[in-house]
């Protein structure tokens, strides 16, 4: 892919600024405090000369830990994302409807997809499409493709309407976080061609994924798309390597070799599970707590629509196992939901949020919710 192209396709989605050479991409969803930091870090390091050849677009990712940072990526690592994607799903061009905001990077990748390899860009709104107005689709010899979070798939099935919209596509990638076991069994019993993947910003999004047809014959484990490598360090943390990997954060610069992602992950027959957040692993009384094990059992459940379960510092159980749902009767029993789990799994508080901290792409904010339960007195006592 040409930069001139490229540049031109980041400058029209009008989230982004240059700086010298560089082009930030900025996140309209910034609060004031965010806005400030970022603004901050707008400025070219000493000694660095502006035109940078290398890793001169730069796209926001913040991570669970929360913070302004941003990947630094250019022509070249896009182009391999979207190689290793077209290669691995053996699609020609990739038409894609998108619902995602152009500063996320699987909204800025849906784009960078249909240009590079010829295809279409159909935006479309993602309220539109949860209503069940999804848009008519022209005929393409590669089909449709769409990128969805797993709670923006939870919505999707429960409208009839949108289910059978979701049918007509060639894949749905579905990424941004975990998808619980019976969200994915719903998918497989609508008979939807989803593709479970794996990705993140600095990796110029997916670098594993579960091709639909192995998903609807029971398959879960991710398999490396061409591009990329994976392994774990001596720590269970997942390691990738590749073309598409980033040139490091701004202002910093990396060399090639393994990029060190923040989740624990192992093999599993011929693929890959992705076993949740490094730093989601809870330590209430000496004992350890897996939080996307517990979140995984209240929301196949369907208790609430979201959850998200943290470790909050605790004076006697050193960190209390939490758990943030929105406000509002639950539609299912905790407690039966939970009844699978041991005694120090379970939550010892139960924080209803009026406002449901959510970002443009549908993911839950959860740096917004630690900071929440700062402000809460630890509980004391329990199991």
């Amino acid at each position: 892919m040409e930069r001139a192209r490229l540049r031109a396709l980041v400058e029209a989605t009008g989230c982004a600024r240059a700086v010298g050479r560089m082009l930030f991409v900025l996140d309209p969803g910034w609060g004031p405090e965010a806005r400030r930091e970022a603004e901050a870090l707008l400025t070219l390091p000493d000694g660095r000369p502006p035109e940078e050849e290398r890793g001169w677009l730069a796209l926001p990712t913040g991570g669970s830990g929360g913070g302004v940072k941003w990947a630094r990526h250019d022509e070249a690592t896009l182009a391999a994302a979207v190689a290793g994607l077209r290669a691995h799903f053996g699609i020609g061009s990739i038409h894609a409807v998108d619902v995602l905001p152009a500063h996320h990077v699987s909204g800025l990748m849906a784009r960078v997809r249909a240009e590079v390899s010829g295809g279409t860009h159909l935006p479309w709104a993602w309220k539109r499409l949860e209503a069940g107005d999804g848009p008519e689709l022209p005929g393409r010899p590669d089909g449709w493709v769409l990128s969805l979070v797993p709670t923006q798939l939870q919505r999707l099935l429960r409208q009839p309407a949108a289910t059978a919209w979701l049918r007509g596509l060639r894949v749905v990638f579905l990424g941004g976080g975990p998808a619980w076991p019976d969200l994915l069994r719903r998918a497989r019993e609508e008979g939807l061609r989803l593709a479970p993947s794996y990705g993140m910003t600095e990796t110029a999004a997916m670098v594993a994924a579960v091709r639909p047809e192995e998903f609807l014959a029971g398959r879960e484990e991710l398999r490396p798309l061409p591009h990329a490598e994976l392994a774990v360090d001596g720590e269970g943390r997942l390691r990738v390597s590749g073309a598409s990997i980033c040139r490091g954060l701004w202002p910093e610069w990396r060399d090639e070799g393994y990029w060190t992602t923040g989740d624990r992950a192992e093999t599993r027959g011929e693929g890959w599970v992705i076993l949740g957040r490094a730093d989601q692993v809870i330590i209430t009384g000496g004992r350890k707590v897996d939080a996307a094990r517990v979140e995984a059992a209240l929301r196949g459940a369907g208790v609430w629509d979201d959850v998200v379960v943290l470790g909050l510092p605790d004076p006697e159980w050193g960190e209390s196992v939490v758990a943030f749902h929105p406000a509002g009767s639950p539609r299912a029993d905790p407690a039966a939901a939970l009844a699978g789990l041991a005694a120090w799994e379970r939550p010892r508080r139960w924080v209803a949020v009026e406002v449901w901290p959510r970002n443009a792409a549908g993911k839950v904010d959860r740096a917004a919710l630690r900071r929440l339960g700062a402000t809460l007195a630890a509980p004391r006592g329990g199991d």
